[in-house]
């Protein structure tokens, strides 16, 4: 049956383009269905949508679905400028950051000198350069797990960082950002700041003031949208019109009427989105604590989730077993980082089961 099936896989794989055997997909985080299942692995909010999110989509969902969207998501630029003080042609929105950030690496991250980001990130990074032809080079992460700016003092085409970083959850302040953009002005520096709102700086401030950055941030954590797949980037209008000139040689409509009702409804419920906010970082700073008591090292996070190794077992034993009562986290195979697990922030409810369930494997 195993021949079998790589003799198919060989013959089906003729009718590939030569790219495609070159790439290694990203593995997304399980989304497995299990009965009372605590799900901590893929960093989504366990508090989902503000409820005036849910009743615009609702509102939404009548006749006009046979009708495209609005092309550029204008009413929803619009939002997101005047938060800013910007203008909405500053402003790119798109089908999850993912999307967004698909197209900035093809239209402003692929030159002749290689993108600059850390050895311990995204590991959608690595997949785009391959995917796109763009050379790269990985900068180690210190021994504590931090970005150390003054490695990044090297000639590169672009550098991406993300802040706070994932899967570490370690922030940079905006002052060691500032410095990143201003020792780079030839070239664009993207902050991904898909967890900005747990505890982090964001650098759309800085926007004005320089016109290599480019900020990109999602609707899927801070504002529990991750089924509604809205993410959106800032910058000068160069870089946008950049952006925009990608998508509409892809994807002229990537945000459906939906996703954008739901979206501008979301933005402008502030009242939830804060408090929400609080309370998962309130989670986490409890959850930190409770870690230590078990023996665990938890990186400082400014996140949504905690990065923890415990003293004396293994991340994919402590991962296996806790599979094994229906609580999933996430363990990376990476070397540096194989004996860590990514822990998102859940109810308290949540965390406690979890914290139950570790010391019993403890134990």
């Amino acid at each position: 049956m195993v021949l079998e099936r790589q003799y198919w896989k060989v013959m089906m794989s003729r009718f590939w383009s030569p790219v495609v055997h070159s790439l290694t997909p990203y593995v997304a985080g399980e989304q497995p269905v299990i009965e009372g299942l605590v799900k901590l692995n893929t960093n989504e909010n366990p508090y989902g949508p503000s409820p005036h999110a849910l009743a615009a989509i609702g509102q939404a969902v009548n006749d006009t679905l046979r009708l495209y969207p609005e092309p550029t998501g204008l009413k929803l630029r619009r939002a997101i400028a005047a938060s800013h003080d910007l203008d909405p042609g500053e402003v790119f929105v798109g089908n999850g950051s993912d999307e967004v950030l698909a197209h900035t690496f093809q239209a402003l991250l692929k030159h002749e000198l290689p993108l600059l980001y850390p050895d311990i990130s995204y590991s959608f990074y690595p997949t785009y350069c391959r995917l796109y032809g763009i050379e790269f080079r990985e900068i180690p992460l210190d021994e504590r797990m931090r970005v150390r700016i003054e490695d990044y003092r090297q000639p590169c085409g672009a550098i991406i960082l993300t802040n706070p970083n994932a899967p570490t959850g370690t922030a940079l302040p905006l002052t060691a950002i500032e410095t990143l953009i201003s020792e780079h002005p030839d070239q664009v520096v993207v902050i991904d700041e898909a967890y900005v709102d747990f505890g982090g700086e964001s650098a759309i401030p800085l926007v004005r003031k320089y016109p290599n950055l480019l900020v990109v941030q999602t609707f899927s954590k801070s504002r529990g949208l991750s089924g509604l797949r809205v993410g959106f980037a800032v910058g000068q209008r160069p870089l946008v019109d950049a952006l925009e000139r990608v998508k509409d040689s892809f994807n002229s409509y990537p945000l459906d009427r939906l996703s954008q009702a739901g979206a501008v409804a979301a933005w402008e419920d502030r009242d939830w989105f804060e408090k929400h906010c609080e309370l998962i970082i309130a989670s986490r700073e409890r959850l930190t604590a409770a870690l230590g008591e078990l023996g665990f090292e938890v990186l400082p996070s400014s996140a949504n989730f905690v990065f923890a190794r415990h003293s004396i077992r293994s991340g994919a034993e402590l991962a296996a077993e806790l599979r094994k009562r229906a609580i999933l986290v996430r363990h990376f195979r990476k070397e540096r980082i194989q004996d860590f697990l990514r822990i998102t922030i859940g109810t308290d409810a949540e965390c406690d089961r979890l914290l139950d369930a570790l010391r019993e494997i403890l134990a």
